[in-house]
């Protein structure tokens, strides 16, 4: 999701909720720590220097159970965030503490702002020897056909 986007669905809600991948919602009483822009400038595995930004939003739960982020002072945050920072209309990413820092996409499904798992994944497989992947086959679609070594069916 860009910054845009949650910037739009803000305006259009009465309360914020963010939701876990596994389901469980972050505890209403939540804060947003940081909204900031992080900038990524590395080299890949196969020599390519690369630069990422995306804007980061820090979620953190604390003691104070009294406490609600409504979305127009999210807005705000986020608002003043741009104009200090100078935040461009990125991605977001989410950092939220688990057992470690988790770091997640962000979606919405019309009611919660959905954290989604990220992964990693290899930038430059051509250039380091990944293989592309294959596509699975079931065992029902072969039909019937026997597999010796060699033949590529197995």
């Amino acid at each position: 999701m860009k910054l845009s986007e949650i910037k739009n669905k803000l305006n259009k809600l009465d309360k914020i909720a963010f939701q876990l991948p596994n389901g469980e919602l972050v505890p209403n009483h939540f804060h947003v720590t940081e909204v900031g822009k992080i900038t990524k400038h590395f080299i890949d595995c196969g020599g390519t220097v690369r630069n990422e930004k995306v804007v980061n939003f820090q979620l953190w739960n604390a003691n104070d159970y009294d406490h609600r982020l409504h979305p127009e002072k999210l807005l705000s945050i986020i608002e003043l965030s741009e104009r200090i920072l100078g935040i461009e209309d990125l991605d977001i990413e989410v950092e939220y503490q688990g057992n470690t820092i988790g770091k997640f996409a962000l979606d919405f499904d019309g009611k919660n702002f959905l954290l989604t798992n990220k992964q990693t994944d290899c930038l430059a497989k051509d250039k380091c020897g990944i293989p592309e992947e294959k596509p699975e086959a079931k065992l029902s679609d072969l039909k019937n056909e026997s597999c010796t070594p060699g033949d590529g069916c197995c």
